[in-house]
Formats: C-alpha cells, structure tokens, sequence
C-alpha cells in the first residue's frame, strides 16, 4: 500500500500546476492533502470524484483557509471530521479514515509564527491532539498520522538550525512535543528509514527562493505507532515535484 501525503497550498492552484498528472502517475492507495483552503461547494467534480478514487473533505470555518482531503481507492469504514476532544477544530484541521488494519489520521497542524497567540493555539493543539491520539492506542488501535506537523524535529531536518532557534516551526518549546511523541513510541519513518540523510526536506520558503539553493525544512511527516514497524517497506520525499511550496512525503506499508 502507497500513501502520499502532500501540503499543496491551495488545491485549486495545484490543478493548475499538474495535480491531476501526478495522481496519474503516483497512483497512491491513499493521497493525503492539506491546506486545500476550499470547500466543497467551491469544487468541480474533477476534484470531488476523480477517477478510481473516493474522496473527503474537512473545511474550517474560515474559506480559503486551512482545510484537509483525502483521497483513497478503497472506501474506508468510518470517517470522522476533527475529534471528540478538538472543539477548537474549527479551521478544518483534522481528517481520519478508518482502514482494515489502521486509522489513518490526515492533520495540517497550526503555525505558530504568527504571534504569541497562535503559538499557544499550535502548543494546546499539540497536546489535545496526543491526547486522542493516546485514547485511541489505548483502545487498541494502530494509528498511521500524516501532514504538515510545522515543526522540524532535529537540526539536521532543517538547512539552518542556529539561525531558527527562535523562529517557530524549530523553537525548543515545539520540538518538545516530537520529543515526547517519541518517547511514547511514535515513529517518524523518514529517520526511520534514512538516520542519516541530510538536504532532505519537505518545504521551502518560496519568497527568499528558498528551493533553488535548497535551503529548506524536514516538517511533513508520516508517524506511526511501533505495532505497525514490521510492516513498514519504505518512506521518503519527493523534492522533484513543484507546485507547492512542501514536496509530498511517502509510505510504503505491507
């Protein structure tokens, strides 16, 4: 099973940049988008019923903002639109879909370089999110995760460390939260896979044209729950495709 999740900055500006060309040619079991910043009513049906694909989507109440899809072949058993515990998703956040062997959670997590106020937003989404995340483990549930996480976790997912101490997306006090995700036994399967890669990242600031010298940050992930360990085939990220300003990470899972 293939599984791409890709921050695409716009679904309706990604079609015209080749979105369709490369569902075509990736063909992924299951593609997972953020920061569609659409609503449904505001898409053609080349969108909301591509060929070979059922498709979801979870708009925030903002339009043009924020906002999650996911596309699978096969029709999940359950599909839910935020959490029971996430009344503060109101910006269209959080999509999980219900498979045979897991709950796949498709997540655009808050910036937080906006101000104080919205890195507080980001810091409660965090926990309030784990939370669910660990009632869901606790129920016996194996949980694949996936999206923008706007955090880069270690020094070497990011080209410039030192300079982003004090940048949201690489503050202490963010990456605290994949610290702790870890220690719970969450997987980041890129590092699982690739320890030691580096000029590997998943997005770039496209106003210093930031892609052209490769100049970018480690912040899409797909995180996994260790009972799903001997099943993983391989991850990793696809920096040769444009029309975002994130590249699409992948999965393989057996």
């Amino acid at each position: 099973m293939k599984l791409v999740s890709w921050n695409v900055n716009g679904i309706r500006a990604v079609v015209k940049k080749g979105f369709f060309e490369y569902l075509d040619d990736a063909a992924p079991d299951i593609l997972c988008l953020q920061e569609t910043k659409a609503h449904e009513d505001q898409l053609d049906e080349t969108l909301l019923t591509p060929p070979q694909y059922y498709t979801y989507w979870h708009a925030g109440e903002k339009r043009g903002y924020s906002s999650v899809a996911t596309f699978t072949k096969k029709k999940p058993s359950r599909v839910l639109r935020g959490t029971e515990l996430l009344s503060m998703d109101t910006e269209g956040r959080i999509l999980m879909t219900e498979h045979p062997d897991f709950l796949l959670y498709n997540v655009y997590f808050p910036n937080g370089g906006r101000g104080e106020e919205r890195l507080r937003f980001k810091l409660d989404f965090y926990d309030r999110i784990l939370d669910h995340f660990e009632a869901q483990r606790a129920k016996g549930a194996r949980l694949v995760i996936c999206g923008d996480v706007n955090t880069a976790h270690h020094p070497i997912d990011l080209k410039n460390p030192k300079e982003n101490e004090k940048n949201s997306g690489f503050m202490p006090i963010e990456r605290a939260w994949l610290d702790r995700i870890t220690a719970l036994g969450y997987v980041d399967t890129f590092r699982h896979f690739h320890p030691d890669a580096v000029d590997m990242y998943s997005w770039w600031d496209m106003r210093t044209r930031a892609r052209e010298r490769n100049a970018g940050w480690r912040i899409d992930y797909f995180i996994v729950t260790p009972d799903l360990l001997p099943r993983l085939k391989s991850a990793g990220i696809q920096m040769d495709i444009t029309g975002s300003d994130h590249a699409p990470v992948t999965l393989e899972i057996t």
